[in-house]
């Protein structure tokens, strides 16, 4: 008889949680989407199945204090490939899937509120990370099947120390959003529903015929662009970042020439400019009298403010008001005596 000390039970009760990556990340993208309600919850079938294998390990464990331990060990190595073939197949099924929600979650924004908040790049890159993950997955795997499953353990660190990473990248990662989007709620809400007067004055308008003459462009289009300004400002929709020179034009059914031309003479300065006179000072008025957005990150700030990126809310604050965001909310602070 073969002594049972060359092979350690423990082997045998090692738990396959590889199995439940791809189905905790799919609960947990649909969670984040806001759309669990419409999706199945998958893991009303994973679970059950998982704790299916851990019953065949423990099977395993009882029948390696009653046979040969060599006939435990190679029908375990054949089992422990099999189940890691099921594994692979369960995981890039409900990985393809995820993938496949995520798209449709993109292309149709009016499904899920968070893509009001976040555009959900961070959770693009993880499906690209994982794709690799995958092939460090599949290349060992192949190495144990072609080596009569004798696992090369080896083969396994790059797939470990990857997946390990990549693991608290998105717990990070996910930590970091979710205050982001929780920010950005309380910001939209509070730009929304306070009053700034704090907008790009007019210019005196000393003569209707001479500001006609001057621009070239019929009084009434000149009326009507100015009263829709007005409510632009009023309505702040400033704060959207996808708004354009083109776009507004559209909106306003005016031209870009015309539009261009009617803010240059009675805002005093060019779209792009005023574009940003009314996002700062929005979140100027915001900074001074609103204490818990203060304590807020800037990229919160800047892309609620309208701004795509942290580094362009910086640097047109800076260029407005001579002072870097960081620094302008420390002085408040000061100033409140916090």
């Amino acid at each position: 008889m073969v002594k049972k000390a060359s092979y350690s039970f423990l082997k045998y009760i090692e738990v396959p949680w590889h199995f439940l990556i791809a189905p905790f990340f799919y609960m947990f993208l649909i969670h984040y989407l806001k759309t669990e309600k419409k999706q199945f919850n998958i893991l009303k079938i994973i679970l059950p199945f998982f704790i299916f294998l851990v019953s065949i390990r423990v099977g395993f464990t009882y029948y390696y204090n009653n046979q040969e331990i060599a006939d435990v060990t190679y029908l375990f190595k054949k089992y422990r490939v099999f189940e890691e073939v099921i594994s692979v197949l369960f995981s890039l099924g409900i990985y393809g899937y995820s993938f496949y929600l995520f798209m449709l979650s993109k292309k149709e924004k009016t499904t899920t509120e968070t893509l009001f908040y976040d555009d959900l790049k961070w959770i693009y890159n993880f499906f690209l990370l994982s794709a690799l993950g995958y092939l460090l997955w599949l290349i060992p795997l192949i190495i144990t099947l072609f080596s009569n499953y004798n696992v090369f353990i080896y083969s396994y660190y790059p797939l470990r120390i990857f997946t390990t990473i990549l693991i608290y990248w998105l717990g990070y990662q996910s930590v970091i959003q979710l205050k982001l989007v929780n920010e950005r709620k309380y910001l939209r809400a509070q730009l929304h529903t306070t009053q700034n007067n704090t907008v790009v004055k007019k210019t005196e308008n000393k003569s209707n015929i001479t500001n006609t003459n001057q621009l070239n462009i019929p009084e009434d289009i000149i009326q009507y662009v100015l009263k829709n300004l007005d409510v632009f400002e009023k309505n702040q929709e400033y704060t959207s970042q996808k708004i354009t020179l083109n776009s507004l034009a559209k909106k306003l059914n005016t031209n870009t020439n015309y539009l261009s031309k009617i803010i240059n003479h009675y805002k005093g300065t060019s779209f792009s400019n005023y574009l940003n006179m009314l996002r700062i000072n929005n979140i100027d008025h915001q900074l001074k009298n609103n204490s818990i957005i203060r304590k807020f990150t800037i990229k919160a700030i800047a892309q609620e403010a309208g701004f795509n990126t942290a580094d362009s809310f910086s640097k047109v604050f800076f260029k407005l008001k001579g002072i870097r965001p960081s620094e302008y909310i420390k002085n408040i602070e000061k100033s409140n005596g916090n």
